[in-house]
């Protein structure tokens, strides 16, 4: 496979300072006109960074860049214990443009950005490689500017840009410094929280459907920026580069906007204002992996009231179930498998079945609820494999049961008969 070298060269693209009449092909004012960025020093070299910042109380979408994240919630969520003593300011939130949308060796991250909190301010800064000459310099500052920081925040960063990056450095001869940090990966945290209601949680559809952003015009779609810039590198024109330091950087603010939002959800999830049934759900799931069972049941109560889809309902009522059959508390397990089994639901009539066969010994009962589930199946539109395995398990159940049930009789018999 080609590298991006031997692509350059194809191109006509010189690659270093040979031959080059001036330190650089394209004079960096052409560039500071477009970009609006600026040269600074390394001990590599020279590069090139864009630089923004944004005020306390900043509004982008639905929220603003700053809040009290719920760091115990997080640290729990991701498995990472050290979170939890983490401040807001050692947060760093980050998204790579590359060469190359699949990663690998040949693919380089010629543009990165990093957004940090800083007492009442969001900084970002974006590092724009020039040429592939700029990488180690590139790398030094990169660095650098996470050097005070404890833990990073991407999306879809574990499978793409962190590895990419680590790429980088060792190619680069240099040990992968992004191993000493705790990481948050929102793509993870938005599935468990949104994936019920939303077909897809790429980071544009939560912007859209989560976080009320809408972007300008200057937006572009990702699978454009690997041609965009080796069209620059070709042509020298970095007049189409706005577009894609623009698409970086509102990917960098929408990452701590989802991470401000997801951090009030952690730490308000009974708050009035989330109203969507389908999310409490969610929410309720996520508590109860936690461990947080008090919450995760009222969330389960509130996302069944709020009328979420009826699969829905049907897998929080489940689940609200198994939590009050592990309490023993049978009467509460009873009324969520009845509610299912309104709802049609073969599991509940089971749960049912079970229940008085085996706690109480009503036989007659647990007859009731097997039968009727026996007819809805033979009633339903399952197919045929699954429609049979399920009147194989029931009628078996029947026969159990019925068995039980004449027995019992028996011995009822026999005990009025040896009464004086």
């Amino acid at each position: 496979m080609p590298s991006l070298s031997d692509k350059l060269k194809s191109l006509g693209v010189k690659i270093g300072t040979q031959d080059l009449d001036s330190p650089r092909l394209r004079k960096p004012d052409s560039l500071d006109q477009v970009l609006g960025g600026s040269i600074e020093q390394t001990s590599h070299g020279d590069i090139y960074l864009i630089k923004s910042v944004y005020p306390s109380g900043y509004q982008y979408g639905i929220t603003t860049l700053f809040a009290s994240p719920a760091m115990p919630l997080l640290a729990a969520w991701s498995g990472d214990d050290r979170i939890k003593n983490y401040s807001l300011e050692s947060f760093a939130f980050l998204d790579t443009e590359t060469t190359g949308l699949f990663g690998g060796t040949g693919t380089y991250t010629f543009l990165i950005g990093v957004g940090r909190f800083k007492a009442d301010q969001f900084h970002l800064t974006q590092f724009f490689m020039r040429d592939p000459t700029d990488e180690p310099a590139i790398l030094i500052a990169l660095e650098g500017l996470l050097g005070t920081c404890q833990s990073l925040v991407t999306f879809n960063g574990k499978a793409f840009d962190i590895p990419l990056l680590k790429t980088r450095f060792i190619t680069q001869g240099w040990r992968n410094p992004l191993t000493d940090f705790a990481h948050l990966d929102l793509l993870h945290l938005a599935r468990r929280l949104w994936k019920d209601r939303l077909p897809s949680r790429t980071l544009g559809n939560l912007e859209a459907q989560i976080l009320g952003i809408t972007r300008t015009a200057e937006d572009i779609p990702g699978w454009m920026i690997p041609e965009i810039y080796f069209e620059f590198l070709r042509s020298g024109d970095p007049q189409p580069l706005k577009n894609v330091v623009y698409h970086n950087a509102m990917d960098v603010l929408s990452l701590a906007s989802l991470f401000v939002h997801s951090s009030w959800i952690l730490a308000e999830p009974l708050d009035s204002r989330i109203q969507d049934g389908t999310d409490l759900i969610a929410m309720a799931k996520l508590f109860e992996n936690l461990g947080e069972l008090d919450l995760a049941i009222e969330l389960y109560r509130r996302g069944i009231e709020r009328n979420a889809p009826e699969e829905f309902q049907i897998n929080a009522l489940s689940r609200l179930a198994f939590i009050y059959k592990r309490r023993g508390e049978f009467h509460l397990a009873i009324s969520c498998w009845q509610n299912a089994a309104s709802l049609r639901d073969i599991s509940a009539f089971i749960e049912l079945a079970k229940y008085y066969e085996h706690h109480i010994q009503d036989y007659n009962q647990a007859l009731q609820w097997t039968s009727s589930a026996l007819m809805i199946i033979q009633e339903s539109q399952q197919n045929p494999y699954e429609r049979m395995t399920w009147e194989r398990d029931l009628n078996h159940r029947l026969d159990r049961i019925s068995r039980k049930a004449q027995s019992l009789s028996k011995r009822s018999k026999h005990s009025e008969h040896d009464r004086p």
